[in-house]
Order: C-alpha cells, then sequence, then structure tokens
C-alpha cells in the first residue's frame, strides 16, 4: 500500500531507553514499568495506573477485580472490538449488549437503561475511534444503581469528556497501546483506578495472585501473568513524552480531512459530541446506505490507500449470536455502524501530498460506491 493505515511514530528516544534497559539487565516487569505507570497516572488522572501485557488482559483483571462471574451480568457497548465482550464470557458471566448513538457510536443511555437488572454487575462503557461517550448520562443510570462502571478506554488515551481525562471517570479505566492507539509500547495495556482496593486486586491478579511472604511467594489466589516487560515499557515512557504533541498532530490530519471530504455526497466525517474532545486514533467515516462499502474499500485500495472497517457489532459476530441468541440487525444502529464505516488512513507526520491524495482517493470512492 502506499499510503499505510497507520504509521507509530517513533525515534531515537526510544532507541536510548531500550538500550538503558538492555544495559541494566532487568528486562521484566522492573523500574521503567513502574515509570511508565505513574506517566500514565499522571496524565490520566488517577492514583493507580497498572500496566499489563494488553488493553485485553487490562479488561479481564477489571471483571475479575470485580468477582464477576457465572448468574451475573455485564451490559457492554455493542460496537466495539470482540474483547469487550469476550473477557466477560471469559468469566462465566453474560455479556448483555447494549445498542450505541450513531452520533459519536458511543454507547446510547437510552439503550443502556432498560439492561439495567438486578443481576447486573457492571457496564463496559467503550470510547470508540478516540472520542468519550457520554459519561454524564451513563453515570447517572449507573451510579443510582451502585453499578461500576469500568472504561473501555483502549482507543482515547488523552482524550477528554467535560474537561476530564477519560480513565478517570468510571471504577477502572482500560487502555491500549497496539501499534495503532495513539502512543505505543508494541502491545500493552493499562488498568486506572482511584480505588485503593482494586488497585491492589489488580496488582495481584496481575502476577499470578501471588504476595511476598518472607524469603519466597505465598500464591493467595489463581491468578494471571499479566505482566508488562520493562523493554515495553522503556517504549512507553518515550511515547509518553510525545503524546501532546502526536494528538496535536493528528487532530490537524483530522481537520484537514474534515475540511476536504465534508461536501461529499454520501457520506459523514466524524463528530466531536458537545463536552468531548476527539484523540482520532481512528478517523471514522459514516457512508451513506444508497453506498456499497465493499466497492467503498475496494477502490480506495485500488487506489495504494490501505482502510479497513470501523469495527465490529459484537451481536451479529458468531460466538455471542450462537452463544446468547442474538439475531443480526437486532441492535440496528450498532448494525449500521458496523456495516456502513470506514476507517481512513491517519497518523502523525502524515505529509499533506498524502492528506490531499486520501481526500482524492475518497472523493472517487463515494462516486464509485454510490453507482453501484
Amino acid at each position: 500500500m502506499a499510503i499505510r493505515l497507520t504509521k507509530p511514530f517513533t525515534d531515537e528516544d526510544e532507541l536510548r531507553e531500550i538500550a538503558g534497559v538492555l544495559a541494566s539487565g532487568h528486562l521484566t516487569q522492573g523500574p521503567k514499568v513502574a515509570e511508565f505507570e505513574a506517566g500514565v497516572a499522571k496524565v490520566v488522572g488517577c492514583e493507580h495506573a497498572i500496566a499489563v501485557s494488553s488493553a485485553t488482559a487490562a479488561l479481564h483483571l477489571a471483571v475479575s477485580a470485580l468477582d464477576i462471574g457465572p448468574g451475573d451480568e455485564v451490559v457492554v457497548a455493542d460496537f466495539t472490538y470482540p474483547a469487550t465482550g469476550n473477557v466477560v464470557a471469559l468469566r462465566g458471566a453474560t455479556p448483555v449488549l447494549a445498542d450505541i448513538d450513531l452520533g459519536g457510536f458511543g454507547l446510547d443511555p437510552a439503550a443502556l437503561e432498560p439492561l439495567l437488572r438486578d443481576r447486573t454487575r457492571a457496564v463496559i462503557v467503550v470510547h470508540p475511534f478516540g472520542v468519550a461517550a457520554p459519561l454524564t448520562d451513563i453515570a447517572r443510570l449507573c451510579g443510582g444503581r451502585g453499578i461500576p462502571i469500568i472504561e473501555d478506554a483502549a482507543c482515547a488515551i488523552g482524550a477528554t469528556y467535560l474537561g476530564r481525562q477519560v480513565g478517570s471517570f468510571g471504577a477502572m479505566g482500560c487502555f491500549s497501546f497496539h501499534p495503532r492507539k495513539g502512543i505505543t509500547t508494541g502491545e500493552g495495556g493499562m488498568v486506572t483506578t482511584n480505588d485503593n482496593g482494586l488497585a491492589d486486586r489488580i496488582r495481584l491478579l496481575r502476577n499470578h495472585g501471588a504476595v511476598k511472604s518472607g524469603s519466597s511467594l505465598a500464591f493467595v489466589e489463581a491468578g494471571y501473568n499479566y505482566r508488562m516487560s520493562d523493554l515495553l515499557a522503556a517504549v512507553g515512557v518515550a511515547q509518553l513524552r510525545k503524546l501532546d504533541a502526536i494528538l496535536t498532530a493528528r487532530r490537524a490530519v483530522a481537520r484537514h480531512y474534515s475540511a476536504g471530504l465534508s461536501d461529499i455526497r454520501g457520506l459523514r466525517c466524524p463528530l466531536e459530541p458537545e463536552g468531548a474532545v476527539h484523540t482520532y486514533q481512528s478517523y471514522v467515516i459514516l457512508l451513506d446506505a444508497r453506498a456499497d462499502r465493499d466497492i467503498f474499500l475496494a477502490c480506495l485500495r485500488g487506489q495504494g490507500i490501505e482502510c479497513t472497517i470501523g469495527t465490529y457489532a459484537l451481536h451479529a459476530q458468531p460466538f455471542f449470536s450462537q452463544s446468547y441468541g442474538y439475531v443480526p440487525g437486532q441492535l440496528p444502529q450498532s448494525w449500521t455502524a458496523y456495516n456502513q464505516t470506514v476507517t481512513l488512513p491517519l497518523f502523525a507526520g502524515m505529509t499533506e501530498a498524502e492528506i490531499t491524495t486520501v481526500i482524492g482517493g475518497v472523493k472517487e470512492a463515494a462516486r464509485a460506491a454510490l453507482r453501484a
């Protein structure tokens, strides 16, 4: 592909950090992990940040720390990567899938309210593509019932809602540092929380359920090996120093896109809901129902422009439909988003020529998709 979907923004700073870890001989979870955790805690504005091996691990630890299990229900925003729902199923609980609002692609509070029942143990709110879900309304619904919120902020490091960082609103926030995210460690994740008890439990479960006991360890729970290595954390430490610059660059690319695409018939540019500051982990357009999304994608790829769908409607995936009785199309807004969204290339360091090429390619793809 001539224009990649994304490129991590790295330089010599990451190499120096990695070289320092290699020279230290301390390659597993150690001082660099602690430094990275402190940096993320400061960015998010939480007391605790616990580094783990992936955002999936972070979500799995979050539901595990709440002792969610068989007989429990967890409401999950339907338009998301399957990991968000999988972690609930892996605990033996039932993921109850909730429809979204097509405006920002976040969980729709009106769809959430009737799903809150006696067996509801948590709500997992997804901040899709780097923009916050409507947290105020969701928190109002959950708070009065004593239901904890887990923020799936995998795509949203640095995103804010009403001036406050996402990942600091719920009982726990879960972040990803996959290469497609705003900053990366290659693979990696983080759990943020202000709850001392939850933080202690997550640290315990992250490391095999082990606690120090004299000169050895005592294994007090059946935990996981979800630790992050110091090598990956070193990359994260360097990336955090660039976070503001990376997000500023991503937002600049998004502004260019929106200016160039806003008048194209048959598509809608991403929206920034009131009170939310979008980080544009992905620039996701919504095609008109008249447009053939497959033709649109094929046309872009034929021009050397890498692209993909937005993300998945969980209720339409075989595991969720077969295990929990959902029918594709049952959650109509998520179904529309699943079938009609397209992710365009966006990364810090995109050139003006690349942006112009993508805009021109989208115009051609829209004409082709609407003629079909």
